[in-house]
C-alpha cells in the first residue's frame, strides 16, 4: 500500500504537475492574442474615432467662423470664491 501511494506521488510530481502548468500556460497564451474579429472591431473603433475627431474640427471652425470668442462664451463662470483666491485675498 505504502509503495502504491509512493508511486501515484512520484508520477502526480513528475508527470501530472508539469502537464497541469504547461497546459494553462498554453491557455493563457491562446487568450492573449486578438483575434480576426478583435482586429476587425479595433479597426472599425479607430476609423470611427477620426471621423468623429474630423466632424469635431470642422465644427470648430464654422462656430469660430461665426463668433471667434465662441470657447469663452462656453467656460463656466469662476465662482466668487474662485476670484477671492486668485486675486489673493
Amino acid at each position: 500500500m505504502g509503495m502504491l501511494v509512493g508511486g501515484l506521488a512520484i508520477v502526480t510530481l513528475f508527470i501530472g504537475l508539469p502537464w497541469l502548468i504547461f497546459h494553462y500556460v498554453t491557455k493563457w497564451k491562446q487568450s492573449a492574442t486578438l483575434t480576426q474579429s478583435d482586429e476587425k472591431l479595433l479597426d472599425e473603433l479607430h476609423d470611427a474615432a477620426r471621423r468623429l475627431d474630423d466632424r469635431l474640427c470642422t465644427i470648430e471652425r464654422i462656430m469660430t467662423a461665426e463668433n471667434p470668442n465662441w470657447r469663452q462664451n462656453c467656460l463656466p463662470e469662476r465662482s466668487e470664491s474662485q476670484r477671492l483666491l486668485a486675486d489673493g485675498e
